[in-house]
């Protein structure tokens, strides 16, 4: 199938890329402390593999490595929304709203990747 006959494909993959931009964009906000610089690190590499697995899945080169790589990108997102819930924003309450958008977008990507496997089977 060619890429202009599957655009949903490609809108996902905006959006994870989306969710690790933002979420990159939203820990240069955050306070300095040594659970913070912990936790970042961990949500930072947690978000950036939610994508790049699913480009992965999408270069699958077998029904298997794509469920794999999906259920990758699952266990990710499932990981980024516990950082980002373990994270401390302080007193400020609009990088509490976006760290919120954040969990909450983790959510919908979890939800989005479990549904893309129930279909697979």
């Amino acid at each position: 199938m060619s890429d202009s006959e599957n655009p949903k494909r490609y809108d996902l993959e905006d959006r994870t890329f989306e969710f690790a931009r933002r979420t990159r964009a939203f820990v240069k906000q955050l306070p300095r402390s040594i659970s913070n610089a912990e936790d970042v690190k961990q949500v930072v590499r947690s978000t950036g593999s939610v994508g790049a697995n699913y480009i992965e899945a999408n270069e699958s080169l077998s029904k298997k490595d794509f469920v794999m790589r999906i259920k990758i990108s699952r266990k990710e997102a499932k990981e980024s929304r516990f950082f980002l819930r373990l994270i401390d924003v302080g007193q400020d309450d609009d990088i509490a709203r976006e760290r919120e958008w954040l969990a909450n977008e983790a959510q919908e990507l979890t939800n989005i990747f479990g549904a893309i496997l129930r279909k697979s089977n």
